[in-house]
């Protein structure tokens, strides 16, 4: 009897180092896959990490001038807020040893501001901001441009850091208007009654000649079609490299 007793003992001290066996390997077995995932974990970001940034693409640099030429009138006469601009590059715009934007580039804008010359003060002014660039390709990039200079337009100025157009002051016409009707009246008055009349006439016209100063505008800012216009790209604007135009092209 106490044979099978201590048999029996056995055989379960025997199952109880085999159960504690069996949960010890796979208490290591997790430990170990445990280890494993976080070495591939650490190992993927070094290797993320350690790969070289996307290089930039191109960018035309805020600041950078654009020679242009205008496809069509714009007078402070008949011109109106929101009418648009169309213009084209003349020279190409080159960074790197890369052409950023080709000659014959279309460039569209539009009238921010009109204003035309008064009748005793204020001169005529416009503004004009430039918005797209069109590729002979067709893509388009979206920009802020302002008129820096106009080189090709006669008896007007840019002024301010949006580049108003502004008609150049005629004042002396004005004055020179004056002298010539006084002139005239004195002349007329001296022959119908000697220098009396002279003084009489010459009074009268110049009251004349003020008059129609007074009446008339001040002249309008007027840009004729193939005028030569510069225009500066207020920001960086970035391009997609693979569609700009190779060289040759």
């Amino acid at each position: 009897m106490k044979c099978v007793l201590y048999l029996q003992r056995a055989i379960w001290l025997g199952w109880r180092e085999f159960a504690w066996e069996k949960v010890m390997r796979w208490i290591m077995g997790c430990v170990l896959m445990t280890a494993m995932c976080f070495g591939q974990s650490g190992s993927t970001e070094q290797e993320i990490g350690a790969q070289p940034a996307a290089k930039a693409g191109p960018v035309i640099p805020a600041g950078t001038k654009v020679a242009l030429s205008l496809k069509q009138a714009i007078s402070t006469k008949t011109a109106k807020e929101g009418d648009a601009v169309y213009a084209v590059t003349n020279f190409p715009v080159v960074q790197d040893d890369r052409i950023l934007i080709p000659p014959g580039t279309y460039v569209q804008g539009k009238i921010n501001h009109v204003q035309r010359g008064g009748h005793i003060k204020g001169r005529a002014e416009i503004l004009i901001h430039f918005t797209s660039l069109i590729y002979p390709s067709g893509y388009t990039v979206m920009l802020p441009g302002a008129l820096e200079n106009v080189p090709g337009a006669e008896h007007a100025t840019t002024k301010g850091e949006e580049g108003t157009v502004r008609q150049d002051s005629d004042t002396g016409k004005k004055i020179e208007t004056t002298a010539k009707t006084a002139g005239a009246g004195a002349t007329i008055g001296g022959l119908a009654g000697g220098w009396k009349g002279a003084g009489i006439g010459g009074g009268i016209g110049a009251g004349v000649g003020t008059a129609i100063g007074m009446l008339s505008r001040g002249a309008d800012v007027r840009l004729e079609p193939g005028t030569s216009i510069e225009m500066v790209i207020q920001r960086d604007v970035p391009l997609d490299g693979k569609r700009l135009p190779r060289s040759g092209e």
